[in-house]
């Protein structure tokens, strides 16, 4: 496991939190969540589209760890156990933030549908 793998972990972690902190009391919004070279207006992106992406994210991302983890099993050469466990650990830590993420969704939601108008 070399120190660019762990780099792009730890990455991808802080743009999740960062991503699951907008809205939040207290804390400064991301100024771009549809990355470098995004346009405002128009072509803005919406949150349905943000929300799609990050879900095929995951998918991808669970999907990668068991074609990796099914090579291994097989006895492919080349694929080793650190980097199954990498992989899988990658894929876990993507689907804790997916249901943090709808966790709050449906809190917010709730929330609004309690106000009293």
């Amino acid at each position: 496991m070399s120190n660019i793998q762990i780099n792009n972990v730890l990455s991808q972690i802080r743009t999740l939190q960062q991503q699951t902190r907008i809205g939040m009391p207290g804390v400064r919004p991301a100024k771009d969540l549809a990355g470098p070279g995004a346009t405002t207006g128009a072509s803005q992106t919406s949150f349905a589209n943000v929300l799609k992406a990050g879900l095929d994210k995951v998918n991808e991302t669970q999907a990668s760890a068991s074609r990796l983890a099914t090579a291994f099993e097989k006895g492919t050469p080349g694929v080793d156990l650190a980097q199954v466990m990498l992989e899988s650990e990658k894929a876990s830590v993507s689907f804790r933030a997916t249901v943090e993420v709808r966790n709050r969704l449906v809190s917010a939601y709730q929330d609004i549908m309690n106000m009293q108008i």
